[in-house]
């Protein structure tokens, strides 16, 4: 079977991380919102289960259709909009919420406009997107250093070291060494854990306006504009062809299933993609689809078992999971750049992209992923466009010179320089 064949541990090691650095990094985030929400212990657990049930059959089932590391994620930046703007809502009208958020998703995908949209963005804007949104996490890993020196040092040099001698199992050693030494130095929280499956919770969903205006709306937006959009560019930037319709029309159908168990959005991935998506998951790009498969299955470990899982992964210091996240996305960061300023006529819109991206600037609840999006398009749009009344200026020129090739230089209408 094709499957086995093109499974390694190198992809298994790096379905493993993506799921680490997505849970550890945001669980608490998620965790927030249920209780802003006033949900039960089981409740949570519940929103826990429904959401890696969720991720872990659409990245399983997407990446076995197409052969592409697809993976889904919940939203964060909608999970941190629910902190504050689902503040005096029920659950039963923020599970209403969620639904209509989750139909209007659905519709953007299978209808086929949000790919129309988004299938005329430059890939030098892509990657200069992509390379703002990974920056942080290249930077993190050194501050990493400064802050537990005796852990991420000797990571380091592991990685280096397993870069020259057998680069495709680079981040597995290094992942096993720096678990070691936390282990040595107590670092690892593993007292207390207990083995206990999840238990879905339903709840009825009620229609209110304030939840509509309120919660759907602004849960639908920022998903699609921060996470959505994010997500299709890292696999445009990775070199991906894939449709897009199915993949945003299918997540938000499996939302729409899961939202009454607390299921609140989900989207494609973006950071935790472009680990699977990287040479350390797979020196070959066509192979690398086992790597989302990988991480389809620890999420469904997560969402059989709920809390015992997520205490699992957040037993790792932080200074493990940014480390491990860093180093496995270096190779990724160096391509993106590498394709945003590849492209002179368009390096200077790349490099806006690039610079509001990563300056983490977040307006109206919206990520800086889609700032930087709309600024290098803007940079993009009047740099590269023709004025019209130079237009009209060397359309003159022309018919006064029939028969006369024009200036090499005079592309734009304007006089050849002398």
């Amino acid at each position: 079977m094709r499957l086995f064949d093109d499974f390694s541990m190198a992809s298994l090691m790096a379905g493993f991380v993506a799921v680490l650095v997505g849970f550890t990094s945001s669980a608490v985030i998620v965790l927030q919102a249920a209780r802003t929400l006033h949900a039960t212990p089981a409740e949570i657990a519940s929103w826990m289960g429904a959401l890696g049930l969720g991720m872990g059959l659409t990245s399983i089932t997407l990446s076995l259709r197409f052969r592409v590391p697809i993976l889904t994620a919940w939203s964060t930046p909608g999970a941190a909009m629910l902190i504050t703007s689902a503040a005096g809502v029920s659950m039963p009208e923020a599970i209403g919420a969620f639904l209509v958020s989750a139909m209007l998703i659905t519709v953007s995908g299978f209808s086929g406009c949000f790919e129309r949209m988004i299938g005329r963005l430059p890939i030098s804007i892509a990657s200069g997107m992509l390379a703002g949104v990974l920056l942080r996490f290249g930077l993190d890993a050194f501050v990493a250093m400064q802050q537990r020196f005796t852990l991420v040092f000797p990571m380091f040099c592991a990685y280096l070291l397993g870069r020259r001698l057998s680069p495709r199992y680079a981040i597995v050693v290094t992942l096993l060494l720096g678990v070691g030494i936390a282990a040595t130095q107590g670092l690892l929280h593993v007292e207390g854990l207990q083995l206990e499956l999840a238990t879905p919770v339903f709840t009825a969903p009620e229609l209110s306006w304030r939840a509509l205006v309120g919660v759907a709306l602004p849960l639908y937006v920022v998903t699609m504009a921060s996470q959505n959009v994010p997500g299709v560019a890292v696999i445009r930037a990775s070199g991906y062809q894939v449709p897009i319709s199915p993949l945003i029309g299918w997540t938000g159908a499996a939302n729409f299933l899961l939202a009454p168990f607390g299921g609140f959005a989900l989207n494609l991935a973006a950071i935790t993609a472009a680990i699977c998506m990287s040479r350390e998951a797979h020196q070959d790009p066509e192979k690398r689809y086992t790597a989302a498969i990988a991480a389809g299955f620890f999420y469904l470990l997560i969402g059989l078992f709920g809390a015992t899982v997520g205490a699992l992964f957040l037993a790792f210091p932080n200074e493990l999971v940014v480390t491990i996240a860093g180093f496995a996305l270096l190779g990724t960061i160096g391509s993106a750049l590498a394709t945003a300023v590849g492209q002179e006529t368009a390096r200077e819109p790349a490099l806006l992209t690039f610079l509001v991206t990563a300056s983490g600037i977040a307006l109206a609840g919206i990520g800086s992923a889609f700032w930087g999006l709309l600024a290098g398009l803007a940079a993009l749009l009047v740099l590269q466009a023709r004025p019209a009344s130079l237009r009209w200026a060397g359309n003159r020129r022309t018919a006064g010179a029939a028969g006369q090739a024009p200036a090499p230089n005079d592309q734009h209408g304007e006089p050849p320089s002398r």
